[in-house]
C-alpha cells in the first residue's frame, strides 16, 4: 500500500523530527488531531522532559498532537495507539480484537462519537497489521 503525503504533512513530518530529534515512523491526521508513529525506544525523546516537545510542536502547529510508539507486537501496538485509555483485557481471535475497558466512560471515548475513535485506531493498526479486520469494544 502505497502512502502519499502532501507538502503539508511533509513540512509537519520534518517539523517534527527537528523539534524531537527522534525518528519518525508515520504520520496521521484525524479530525483536529495530528498523531505521530516514532520507532520502538524513541517515545520518552520525542514526548521530551515533561513533554515540552509535545507543548511546543501545538503550539507551532496551532493542532493537537499525539505520539505513538511503534511495536512489532499487535498487541503493544494497539495498547499504544490507544494509549492512555487503559485497557483491562485484550483478546485477539482470529482478524478480530476485542477489548475490555475499565468502565462505560473510557469504553466511549475508545469507541467515539459514531465509532469514530474506533474506526481511526483500526485503519493506524492495519498499516502495520493488515491481517486485524476489527477492533471491538466491550
Amino acid at each position: 500500500m502505497k502512502v502519499k503525503y502532501d507538502m503539508d504533512a511533509l513540512h509537519r513530518m520534518s517539523l517534527f523530527e527537528k523539534v524531537t530529534k527522534s525518528r519518525l515512523k508515520d504520520y496521521f491526521e484525524h479530525n483536529d488531531k495530528i498523531l505521530f508513529v516514532v520507532e520502538n525506544g524513541f517515545l520518552r525523546k520525542a514526548l521530551g522532559e515533561n513533554k515540552k516537545n509535545v507543548t511546543r510542536l501545538e503550539e507551532l502547529l496551532k493542532r493537537r498532537i499525539k505520539i505513538i510508539e511503534y511495536n512489532d507486537s499487535m498487541e503493544r501496538f494497539i495498547a499504544n495507539v490507544m494509549a492512555p485509555l487503559k485497557i483491562v483485557e485484550m483478546k485477539i481471535d482470529g482478524d478480530v480484537v476485542t477489548i475490555v475497558g475499565p468502565d462505560q466512560k473510557t469504553k466511549g471515548l475508545m469507541i467515539g462519537s459514531k465509532a469514530a475513535n474506533l474506526r481511526m485506531y483500526e485503519g493506524i493498526v492495519q498499516k502495520y497489521f493488515p491481517q486485524l479486520k476489527e477492533i471491538k469494544v466491550v
